[in-house]
Formats: structure tokens, C-alpha cells, sequence
């Protein structure tokens, strides 16, 4: 009896061990590790002058930047090179539109006298015929010639020939004056007087006589060529 009641007071007194009872032993005695927003939170509202100070040094960082870049200016001998290089481009710039104004106004003369030369030397070709030597002469003419001019001439060159030739007459031409009278582009006209003396076989002795001419003269190419003439009186 006895036996069994100590048996069962053994038994009793014997406490239970838990398979995980050092683990909960472990969690009892670890303080609970706060979280990392907590841990976010506490640093941000614990130490508000932390904050004050690293905004207070990034406003000294951006005033430090602004004397920086309004520091820089140029030496008085930079200051002077640069003044040289302008005032070099403003002479180049100014020499260069005079060059070229200059060659536009050459080359506007020399289209100018081109006109005047060809039709003085048009109205030389139309009054200096030779009846020995016609057709060279009024070859002369058409060879210089274009447009209307070209076209009337050419039509009545050999009834031209024919009459000079039947007539033995000889003119001679010379240039009495000459002055452009207005130009276009590619055309121009021209005033030509011209004293013609002509001998024949008719009347050998002739005097001479003024004739005036506007011949109007059009650029072909390179070179220019009578296109049209009119006598006024």
C-alpha cells in the first residue's frame, strides 16, 4: 500500500518536459527587436536637429555653387582678344559683301558695254557692202544676228545680194554716236547714229547721210546678237 502510494507520489512530483521548452524558455528571455518603419520612426522624431542640420548644409551647398559661376569673368587680355576677333569677323563680313557687291557691279558694266559693242558693231555690218564681196558681207551680217532680225534678213538676203550687185553700189559706215537706251535682263536697246557714204554706178559722187538705228540687242549664251532694228527718223 505504502509502495503504491509512494509509486504514485513519484510519479506525480516528476514534472513534464516539453520537447520545445528550450525555445520557449529563449522566447521569454529575448526582448522583442522593434521593427524597421518603427525603427524609421523613432530615428526620424527622435533627432529633429539632425534633420535641421543636413538641410542647413545643403543651402550652404547651393550658396557655395552660385559665387562659383558668377566668379567667372574674363582677364583684360582676354577681354581684349576677344574684342579682336570680333572686330576681325565684322571687317571680314563688311569686306566680303563689298567684294561681292563690287563683282555684281562689274559684271553688270561688262553685260553693259557687250550691248553697246554688239549693236554698234551691227549697225557698222548693215551699212559697210561691198558689191565685190556681197555675200561675205551679208554673211557677216546674219552670223551676228538672232531672233526676228535673224529670220527677216536671212529672207531677203539674196534679193539683197542680187540689187547690190546689179547696182555696183559700195556704202561705208561709221559710228557717230552710240548710248544704251534701256535694258532687261538678257536684252538691252541702243541708239546708233550712223553717217553712211555710198557710191554707185549710177552716182558716183555722193554725199553722206545720217541715219539712226535702235537696234535691240539680246544675249545668247556668251555672247550677244542682234535681234531686232528699227530706223527713226
Amino acid at each position: 500500500m505504502a509502495k503504491h502510494a509512494s509509486a504514485a507520489t513519484g510519479k506525480l512530483s516528476e514534472p513534464d518536459t516539453p520537447h520545445d521548452g528550450g525555445a520557449a524558455v529563449s522566447d521569454q528571455a529575448a526582448p522583442t527587436a522593434p521593427s524597421t518603419a518603427e525603427a524609421d520612426e523613432e530615428a526620424a522624431d527622435g533627432d529633429p536637429d539632425a534633420d535641421d542640420i543636413a538641410d542647413s548644409d545643403a543651402v550652404e551647398s547651393a550658396e557655395d555653387e552660385v559665387p562659383k559661376r558668377r566668379r567667372i569673368s574674363l582677364s583684360p587680355l582676354g577681354a581684349g582678344l576677344l574684342v579682336v576677333v570680333l572686330t576681325i569677323l565684322a571687317l571680314g563680313g563688311l569686306g566680303g559683301w563689298l567684294g561681292y557687291h563690287a563683282y555684281q557691279s562689274r559684271e553688270a558694266q561688262q553685260q553693259r558695254d557687250l550691248f553697246l559693242q554688239v549693236a554698234r558693231q551691227g549697225a557698222l555690218n548693215l551699212t559697210t557692202i561691198d558689191w565685190e564681196h556681197a555675200d561675205a558681207d551679208v554673211q557677216r551680217i546674219l552670223s551676228s544676228a538672232t531672233g526676228t532680225f535673224y529670220e527677216d534678213f536671212s529672207n531677203r538676203a539674196q534679193p539683197f545680194v542680187d540689187f547690190v550687185k546689179q547696182a555696183k553700189s559700195k556704202s561705208v559706215g561709221s559710228i557717230t554716236e552710240a548710248a544704251l537706251e534701256s535694258e532687261s535682263g538678257n536684252e538691252a536697246q541702243v541708239m546708233v547714229a550712223v553717217s553712211v557714204k555710198t557710191v554707185n554706178a549710177a552716182a558716183p559722187e555722193q554725199d553722206p547721210r545720217s541715219w539712226r538705228m535702235r537696234i535691240t540687242v539680246q544675249k545668247v549664251g556668251h555672247e550677244a546678237k542682234v535681234s531686232n532694228v528699227a530706223f527713226v527718223p
